[in-house]
């Protein structure tokens, strides 16, 4: 009864949602929306993260993380995402250099002034603090300098510093010794590691984010081998020298989750009263519409969300799994004691919720006893299409299709299902092919970008407008750089670049970044910014401020597409958008 219970809620926030949604794509106005139009005090920011972003891969006593051993263990095999033929790095490349911040934080940061924003979320690079992972085989003092360099840095320019502290960059001399995430001796390593970064950083640091997307970690990196680690059933993926598609996925998400609680335990225990800060944890969800109306396909809907965001949602708001995941997993599924149970309950101030495409799900009973896995378990089949139409465009990436009324959709869901919590939309975002033939003029034209940005947070905006309580929005990402096993083959920047593209003359061939032309107002007296320039920084494009007619209110949205009798420039007119400047110019 608890199970048809629970797939009874689902089912009627599915049908109240999908009742609305003529109602909603009638009235989307992407153009008519500024930043008073958000709540005040709402956040603004980009986000990234270390291995990504960072590079100097063997720099200043870093230690090797996974991500470095997988990379140049498993390199130019092809990608694909199907589960027939996965591999590993789409173009053989790896983050020993990315987008070299470590070495040039200086400048992203001059880039996120500029652009007005007001938060930065990054992650911080586990061995970089820690080489052997462990805080009794000694603190790499350089990078806790790095760290403290650029939260300063970031204060000193009025960005505040949303912090991650597990982004995949998993010491390897973890995974080495006791396999990772695999063991439960993870659990204090990590509680360590956090409580190192309290320590050193929490004076300065009011946002505390403990985990990224542990649904993406523990799926692609041990059930479809196509992230690192790289474990699988051999059934799933011929590249997976070992794994168990079965069993590991649950096994590394049931430590991770008991990680993050011990990570906010001690924070609560010890730093919060006097750091005065929050914490709470980033998990990512598609949006599933049911594959017809048919109460199967419904269910199977819920339970694609149950095995997509309600695996660790659930555990982190009620103190266990769901409950359709525990009737099929059975005793593949572990199970969390009593005390596990309560320190998990309520562990979390606020969500983030990473947010960027939706699919049909459609029941898909699975029968085989022998060769199950994460993927299979949950007897849904996710599809893009339904009756040859694409549920929206497709972006760069394979896996992402364009559907902005989802990021709403999901939203309400989380309010209504898990008691309104406090929610950042700590990543949102999308690629383009990086398509190293076209001429950077043409490269530089993005209104597919600019569409995606603003109709999200036009969703976004009626979503507070039905009462979810986000707080802010961080845009995936301020630079081009390093996207796991996609390598450089695809950009989700806002910035353009990655290194090594261009040719000289066409931007810096020694940063490998390239120019964007500059977009002033459009609008007739608005001061010195009503003509296109370019200024090179690094080869990034660095956004001057929107001086509009109508005293400093945001520009609409589509004015980077077409406005009549205005100057129109080709480039990325995003950070026009989501910098959103307000009367007083902020």
């Amino acid at each position: 009864m608890a199970v048809e219970g629970n797939l009874l809620f689902g089912i009627l926030v599915l049908a109240n949602l999908l009742a609305r949604s003529e109602v909603v794509t009638a009235s989307h106005d992407s153009a008519s929306f500024n930043r008073s139009s958000f709540p005040a005090g709402f956040v603004f920011g980009t986000a990234s993260s270390a291995y990504q972003y960072e590079g100097a891969a063997n720099e200043d006593g870093k230690g090797p993380s996974i991500w470095d051993y997988f990379t140049h263990s498993y390199p130019g095999l092809s990608l694909s995402l199907s589960l027939l033929n996965e591999g590993r790095i789409a173009d053989g490349s790896n983050g020993d250099v990315a987008d070299d911040s470590y070495h040039r934080y200086k400048e992203d940061v001059s880039i996120m002034k500029e652009m007005g924003m007001d938060a930065y979320r990054f992650s911080i690079s586990w061995p970089r603090l820690l080489p052997n992972g462990k805080t009794s085989g000694g603190v790499n003092k350089e990078g806790i300098r790095y760290y403290n360099n650029l939260i300063d840095e970031l204060l000193s320019k009025g960005v505040q510093p949303y912090v991650t502290l597990f982004h995949w960059d998993l010491p390897q001399a973890l995974e080495d010794e006791y396999g990772g995430f695999l063991s439960p001796h993870i659990v204090d390593d990590f509680r360590d590691y956090a409580e190192l970064c309290y320590k050193e950083f929490g004076d300065r640091v009011k946002h505390w984010i403990t985990l990224n997307e542990p649904l993406s970690f523990c799926s692609g990196g041990y059930d479809l081998g196509i992230l690192s680690p790289g474990r699988c059933s051999k059934w799933v993926n011929a590249n997976c020298s070992t794994g168990n598609s079965g069993t590991e996925p649950y096994v590394a998400a049931h430590h991770q989750l008991l990680a993050h609680a011990a990570a906010v335990k001690v924070y609560k225990e010890k730093y919060q009263a006097s750091q005065k800060g929050i914490i709470g944890i980033t998990l990512i969800s598609h949006w599933m519409v049911p594959f017809s109306k048919s109460k199967f396909n419904k269910e199977a809907a819920i339970r694609a969300l149950d095995f997509m965001f309600g695996w660790f949602m659930d555990p982190i708001t009620y103190g266990d799994y769901p409950l359709s995941m525990r009737s099929i997993v059975g005793n593949r599924l572990p199970k969390f004691s009593e005390e596990q149970s309560k320190m998990l309950k309520g562990s979390f101030d606020f969500l983030g919720l990473n947010y960027y495409t939706a699919y049909y799900a459609a029941n898909y009973p699975y029968y085989n006893s022998i060769n199950v896995s994460y993927t299979t378990d949950s007897q849904a089949n996710l599809t893009s299409e339904r009756n040859g139409i694409s549920i929206g465009p497709v972006a760069g990436s394979s896996w992402l299709y364009v559907y902005p009324r989802g990021i709403r959709d999901l939203l309400i869901y989380v309010k209504e299902r898990y008691n309104n919590p406090i929610i950042y939309i700590t990543e949102n975002g999308i690629s383009e092919i990086n398509n190293s033939t076209l001429p950077l003029k043409e490269a530089l034209v993005d209104n597919m970008r600019i569409d995606y940005y603003s109709r999200h947070l036009s969703f976004i905006r009626r979503a507070i407008k039905d009462g979810v309580d986000v707080r802010g929005y961080f845009a995936w990402s301020l630079l081009d750089n390093f996207e796991w096993n996609s390598g450089y083959t695809v950009r989700f920047g806002i910035n353009y670049g990655v290194p090594h593209t261009y040719d000289e003359g066409e931007g810096d061939p020694h940063n490998g970044f390239a120019a964007k032309p500059e977009m002033g107002s459009p609008l007739e007296g608005s001061g010195d910014h009503n003509e296109c320039k370019t200024k090179i920084s690094r080869g990034r494009r660095k956004p001057y401020p929107v001086a509009a007619a109508t005293g400093g209110l945001l520009v609409e949205l589509q004015m980077a597409v077409e406005l009549d009798g205005g100057v129109v420039c080709e480039g990325r007119e995003l950070w026009r958008s989501l910098r959103i400047r307000g009367a007083d110019g902020g």
